[in-house]
Formats: structure tokens, sequence, C-alpha cells
């Protein structure tokens, strides 16, 4: 298995329909749940166990999710209200190592569990045309906001997995 990407990377290049965009949604939506299933019997030692070697460790991808959907969900709203706008990149690296990424993992796992109930409750809402609109990433171009559902869906699955084979490979 690949540790870097327990999933593989994300990969879509079909047609984005209903059908798949509701999966998605749906995804998004319980990933507070699994992630907090996935964590709950965890010590702080376990926690602060990297997941790969060179890797975060479990608490740091807790708070890296919680961080990261935050700044999604800003996006979303920016590509919704604006005309293809430009958003700003962050260094996720250096995020990790900031005073925050210490904290319990409760005060991000709650975060995510009401960011994610207004998220999809936005995502539901998106109309066809709405899914067509973009914002411009610096390094990645111009995203739909459908395609950018996908690649949020695929990337709580993806930190999901690095703690859950984690605990499969060490046994907890």
């Amino acid at each position: 298995m690949d540790m870097n990407y327990p999933i593989g990377k994300f990969q879509f290049n079909g047609e984005i329909t209903n059908i798949i965009t509701k999966d998605w949604i749906n995804e998004i939506e319980e990933l507070p749940r699994l992630l907090q299933d996935a964590v709950k019997d965890l010590d702080n030692e376990q926690l602060d166990t990297p997941y790969r070697s060179e890797g975060w460790t479990v608490r740091q991808v807790i708070h890296h999710l919680a961080d990261s959907h935050m700044n999604a969900y800003v996006r979303f709203k920016l590509a919704l209200t604006e005309e293809k706008p430009v958003i700003k990149p962050y260094d996720e690296t250096e995020w990790a190592e900031l005073s925050d990424y210490k904290l319990p993992i409760d005060i991000s796992l709650s975060l995510l569990e009401s960011l994610h109930k207004r998220w999809t409750n936005l995502l539901r809402s998106l109309s066809r045309a709405d899914l067509e609109k973009t914002f411009i990433h610096p390094d990645s171009g111009e995203v739909s906001v459908g395609k950018n559902i996908g690649i949020y869906a695929w990337h709580g699955r993806h930190h999901l997995a690095h703690i859950t084979s984690l605990c499969k490979r060490k046994g907890w």
C-alpha cells in the first residue's frame, strides 16, 4: 500500500452527474462521524504518532482537515458569488507546525462537525449552473465547483485512510 496515497490520487474525468455529486456530498457529510469513530479510542501517544515516516501525526491530520475544509468552504462561497475568483493558497506544512496543531483533537472534531453541516447544506442547494462555476487556484488552474466537491470528498477519505491504515498496521 502507498502510505502517501492509501486510496490513490483523486481522479475523475467523466461527466459530473447529479448522482455522482450527491454521492460526493454524502461522503463529505459522513466524514466527521467516520473521523470521530476512527480516533475515539486513541490516547495522546497514539494521536502523536505519524501515519508514515516523515508524515504528519494523527493529531496534525485532524487539525489539517479542519483548516483545509474551512478554506474549501470559503473557496466554494467565493466561486458561487464572484466571477472566477483567484483563491489564496496556503502552506499546509507550515500551518501544521503552528501551536494550534498541538491542541486537543476535540476542538477540530467539533469544528468539522459544524462546518460540514453548513457545507453540505450549501452543496445540496446548488443548481446545475452553480456546479459549473469556477475559481482559479494559482497552482492548479481553473477548478469547477462540481469537480471541487469530488476533490474534497476524496480529500476526507484520503486523510481518514491515513488514520485507519495506521491503526490497522499498529493493531490499535
